[in-house]
This record gives C-alpha cells, structure tokens and sequence, in this order.
C-alpha cells in the first residue's frame, strides 16, 4: 500500500512511500545536508536514489539540473512519483537503470556532484538476507558494491567534482583503497555517533574530489540523539533547513 508523508516535517516536500518496501531513513537526510552545493547551478546525479528523498532534499539547495539512478523498478516508479507529487519534473529526472552503464547514456564528466547512500553490508551466500527481495538489494552488496559507486562516480564527474557517501565506519579502509585506484581526493570527513555517550561512531560521511590530491578536514562529530533520546540540535537543524 502507498503512502505520502512529508519528507521529515517538510510540508511542501512529499515522498511516496510503501510499507512493505524499504522507505527512506535519516541517513539519507544526513547526506543531502552534508553534500556541498557551492552553486545554484551545480548539476547533481544521485547513484542508487531509491524513492528519491535525497533529490527532493536537494531542491531546497540548488536550481541546478538533478538525476536520480535507480535499478529496482518499483523503486524508481515511486520516485517518479514522488517528483511528479510535488512538481519537480522541471527539476528532478529518474533513470530506471544499472550504474555500472547509466554513463553511456548520460555522458562522461557531465555533472558537478554525486552522492551515494548504498548497499552497507557485502554480500556473500552466508548472507543473512531479508526475504523482502527490495530490502535485500537495498542493504547487501547484490546489485552493487563499493567500488561499482566510486568507479560511476570517476565516469560521471567532472574535473574536481565532488563524491560524497555515507557508510559505515568499519568499511572506511575500503572507500579510502577505492578512491585511491580511482584518483580521487578525499576532503571531508565527519563521524556520525548514535548519542552523545557512544563509545564508538556507527556511520562516517565523506566528501572526494575526482583528480585532486588527499587534503582531509575531519569536521566536528554528529551525534543525532541527545541524553534524553530527542534528536540533537544539530539534527534538528537540518530538519529546519530552510523552513
């Protein structure tokens, strides 16, 4: 069954959703406020949109032209609808498509930023899969990996264009080795802790240039719940972002 909500309290901004289906989480929020736009105009492609809550989110940012790739189809007809919901056909476009080739439809060195929120866990055939076959994809390496994402994004970006993923702290290495092989730079770091007390920070946000040199800046911690489990200041903050 579909439903629409506001894409967290935002009362023009509405996502299409079901309930049966992997819908969008925080971390999605986390990583269209952690994305630099420095231009109105900067083109912005979204590798694995899924219903598209990042490109919605985006629209508050830029003016720019939005792509969002999506290879599950059900997924990618509600992100179609989701756009079509709140006007942005003008704005946002949705490729039902694999990433590993949208390139040859969308061109090489083409736009200014690429975000990614993809697949957290490997897969291999111990996996512990969910028997939702759309939440499996979404969660496990299966369509997709790692460096399938940076190896788009180097297709994708032009000189000095930004690739910005959220992930998983204890993958780190791995996003470092891949951007390696992939000449990108990595320039933004910052770590995102469950509450204020947590011994250790579950998820990192990171910001590459393609063709530049390492000149990381670790910024300030993001801790999303507060001692009494609201959302921190912070948090809340991009949930007001340009209300």
């Amino acid at each position: 069954m579909e439903t629409i909500h506001e894409l967290l309290g935002y009362e023009r901004i509405k996502i299409v959703q079901r309930r049966d289906m992997f819908s969008f989480t925080l971390d999605a929020l986390l990583l269209a406020d952690f994305a630099r736009v420095k231009g109105e105009n900067e083109s912005v492609i979204d590798l694995g949109c899924g219903n598209a809550p990042i490109p919605l989110f985006l629209t508050l940012k830029t003016t720019g032209r939005i792509v969002g790739v999506e290879l599950q189809e059900e997924a990618f007809r509600l992100a179609r609808k989701s756009v079509a919901h709140n006007g942005f056909e003008d704005r946002i476009t949705i490729i039902n498509a694999d990433i590993k080739d949208v390139h040859k439809t969308l061109g090489h060195n083409v736009f200014d930023i690429a975000v990614a929120n993809p697949p957290y866990f490997r897969y291999s055939p111990e996996s512990n899969l969910n028997k939702n076959d759309y939440l499996s994809v979404a969660r496990h390496e299966i369509a997709i990996t790692l460096e399938d994402i940076v190896t788009a994004a180097k297709r994708l970006l032009r000189e000095g264009g930004s690739l910005n993923m959220i992930h998983r702290t204890e993958r780190l290495g791995e996003l470092v080795a891949a951007l390696r092989r992939h000449n990108f730079g990595l320039r933004r770091l910052r770590f995102v802790y469950p509450k204020t007390d947590s011994p250790a920070a579950l998820l990192f946000l990171a910001e590459a240039r393609a063709n530049r040199k390492d000149d990381v800046v670790v910024e300030q911690p993001l801790y999303v719940y507060d001692d009494d489990g609201g959302y921190t200041e912070k948090v809340l903050k991009i949930f007001n972002f340009k209300k």
